[in-house]
């Protein structure tokens, strides 16, 4: 009879012992806080389409071998251009995806060049596309010479000096 309690307690130690290994990882990740969260799609987004908080949810990360530079938060993907196809419920990567454009190719621009205190403008139009920071080539549309500049926030190139 001894012999069978100490077995019976025995089973139970050893299951209890399995049930605790077993949970332990989600114990531990819930701990941590959990495995954090994804940003998803809700519908396919083509490249060049501008993503709206609209089309997108966030979800849990339930895969503990995601890894990479997926888009953790609704805001850091919010306004960005997408560079490739984007599918529904599958995580956003953050390098496919950029600022938008302020200056296209064929547009017309104004071109900002200052030297102290004297500030020279002239139309323009840019032979690249560029986001804000980006340094385009343009042409002035009065001499026809190629400039380089940099793109601002207003959509002007500002021209750098040689």
């Amino acid at each position: 009879m001894m012999f069978r309690q100490a077995r019976s307690v025995a089973i139970v130690l050893l299951a209890a012992a399995g049930l605790a290994a077993g949970l332990l990882p989600a114990l531990q990740a819930s701990a941590d806080g959990g495995m954090g969260y994804a940003v998803v799609p809700t519908e396919v987004i083509y490249p060049g389409d501008v993503i709206s908080s609209g089309q997108l949810e966030l979800v849990e990360v339930t895969n503990p071998n995601l890894s990479g530079d997926y888009a953790k938060t609704i805001k850091e993907v919010t306004g960005l251009v997408s560079k490739r196809t984007l599918l529904a419920g599958r995580t956003i990567s953050v390098s496919g995806l950029r600022e938008p454009f302020a200056v296209t190719r064929g547009a017309n621009i104004r071109l900002v060049m200052s030297v102290g205190p004297m500030t020279i403008t002239a139309a323009g139009t840019p032979l690249d596309d560029g986001s804000v920071g980006d340094t385009v080539r343009a042409r002035n549309l009065d001499s026809g010479i190629i400039v380089s500049g940099t793109v601002l926030e207003n959509g002007t190139i500002r021209v750098v000096a040689k």
